[in-house]
């Protein structure tokens, strides 16, 4: 049985009760046997590193100069965001996600314990740049998988290893593929890797793209804009930034990540339907330049210009105004997630039918989450549909 050690250090500002009982709980949806140790001190935490440890450093400065050793595959996990860390050769660091991060990082700890097939395999020389691949035939077709999270750095490759490890065992391929985020790079940095990672696969056969809520939306883009792929599926996807911005994401963070904000009375062109009316709801997006999850500017402080550049951006970037995309898409919203989210999964495949697109549409009862949850009715039908689809 697989062991997880969680090692809380001596300045974290958490009930230990509560620790225990994520931890303990986890541990039990996992199948792993599991401790946590509450160190003394530096010296304590750092008798205790070695793969499979989760570690929660805390404030603590001799502790946290511990994070870029090279001690094993160790995950480190921050409750509060702190960009910039660097974690030692083979190491992680989780970090902005609450004290939900520890069930996040054990559940890393365990994937990366069970897969030690992975490759890990970059596409560019930044850190963020890569993707990991996983082959259980040599001739299996590959799922990409890319991951959401509002487009914010605290949010990373880890959320779809659980779907991998599902995909892997019904015979598919995947590369689960990681990307500099624009809260903290900008949105060109974003699309640039996304579309660079998908090149990456080279000449694999039946591809599909799968993304999941902020990932959809970037799924879909790179296949409008001629990423090769045999199906594009979105997971509870944005697929309609436009309105996103408008209702959905109230904090502004699409139009942050965009590094624009459409002006009030701004023209899309001919594509987009409702004239007029239509362009006057376009303008509820958050002021430019505001940060996001704490993070940098993803915008560069550049300030909104009331022109066609500006809304070319958000054009190019909304899966809902690309379409036809001319590939297979698989669509798949919970019924009990957020209603926009239902809304936008639902108006995008009308309108992609309408447009010529072969698409499903598939909405059972889940929520968020469940989308990428193994064992979920909504997951396992929909990756029936995939396998079937690249059969």
């Amino acid at each position: 049985m697989d062991e997880v050690l969680v090692v809380v250090g001596p300045e974290v500002v958490a009930d230990a009760g509560l620790i225990e009982e994520i931890a303990g709980r986890e541990f039990a949806a996992l199948g792993v046997s599991g401790t946590v140790v509450h160190a003394r001190d530096a010296a304590h935490v750092a008798s205790l590193l070695r793969d499979g440890a989760v570690v929660i450093p805390g404030r603590s400065g001799a502790v946290r100069e511990l994070i870029g050793r090279a001690a094993g595959a160790v995950v480190w996990v921050d409750v509060e965001r702190v960009d910039g860390v660097e974690a030692g050769e083979g190491a992680t660091h989780l970090h902005g996600r609450g004290l939900s991060g520890i069930t996040w990082g054990i559940r890393h700890a365990v994937h990366r314990m069970r897969r030690p097939d992975r490759r890990r395999i970059p596409y560019g020389p930044h850190p963020d740049q890569w993707g990991e691949l996983v082959t259980p035939a040599e001739s299996a077709p590959v799922v990409a998988l890319i991951h959401g999270g509002y487009w914010r750095s605290i949010w990373a490759a880890d959320l779809m290893e659980a779907l991998r490890e599902d995909l892997v065992a019904r015979g598919l391929a995947v590369w689960n593929l990681e990307y500099r985020r624009p809260d903290l790079h900008g949105w060109e940095a974003t699309r640039a890797d996304v579309a660079a990672g998908l090149a990456a696969l080279g000449d694999f056969g039946n591809v599909a793209v799968a993304g999941h809520s902020a990932g959809a939306q970037l799924a879909l883009r790179a296949v409008a804009d001629g990423a090769r792929a045999a199906l594009a599926v979105s997971l509870a996807g944005v697929l309609d930034l436009v309105e996103a911005d408008r209702r959905w994401l109230s904090s502004g963070a699409v139009a942050a990540a965009l590094g624009e904000r459409v002006p009030r009375g701004a023209a899309l062109g001919e594509r987009v339907p409702g004239g007029a009316g239509f362009r006057e709801r376009l303008s509820g997006g958050a002021a430019l330049g505001e940060r996001v999850g704490g993070g940098a500017r993803a915008t560069g402080g550049r300030s909104p210009q009331a022109d066609d550049a500006a809304v070319r951006l958000y054009a190019a970037a909304s899966p809902l105004l690309r379409l036809p995309l001319g590939v297979r898409q698989l669509v798949v919203q919970g019924t009990d997630d957020d209603l926009d989210l239902v809304d936008f999964g639902r108006r995008y495949a009308r309108a992609a039918q309408e447009a010529g697109d072969d698409v499903k549409y598939l909405e059972m009862p889940g929520d968020h989450f469940d989308v990428i949850t193994p064992g979920t009715p909504i997951w396992q039908a929909t990756a029936e549909a995939i396998a079937a689809a690249l059969a």
